[in-house]
């Protein structure tokens, strides 16, 4: 199995990953972030792997419900290495998340994706994903 979970090693080709993805900048902060997450028993980081390189990255939470008998797990960021792209990387990736889910007794997956990422929609839909519309955000500006 190429997949397996992320280790504090991976940060600086998992920020690789994240600017590719449209966040720059992670490498200032990733270490910090990924020692909080990895603390965190309803977080998963995981990793794909090509002949010892890190060409992909999954980031996903569990989310307990109080009012649904069942959890729900949501993907925060899933980034294959545009060299890498149109394999079946992110297919297989996805597949073991939602097994994981699964084996967590979760009813769900969700998945944001920005408007702007057609290619990523594609592949969601592909993937069995439903669009469910109206997501809301508050920014907080932690400066003040």
């Amino acid at each position: 199995m190429r997949i397996r979970e992320a280790k504090p090693d991976d940060c600086a080709a998992i920020s690789e990953l994240l600017g590719q993805l449209g966040y720059p900048g992670t490498e200032l902060f990733i270490k910090e972030k990924f020692e909080q997450l990895e603390k965190h028993t309803d977080e998963v980081m995981l990793v794909y792997e090509i002949e010892g390189k890190v060409i992909a990255f999954v980031s996903m939470h569990f989310i307990p419900q109080i009012g649904l008998k069942g959890d729900f797990a949501r993907i925060s960021y899933l980034v294959v290495d545009k060299a890498y792209r149109n394999r079946g990387i992110g297919g297989e990736i996805e597949s073991y998340c939602f097994q994981l889910a699964k084996d967590r007794k979760c009813d769900r997956i969700e998945v944001q994706s920005h408007a702007k990422r057609r290619m990523s929609h594609r592949f969601y839909y592909r993937q069995g994903y439903e669009e469910s519309p109206k997501y809301f955000i508050k920014m907080i500006d932690s400066s003040k």
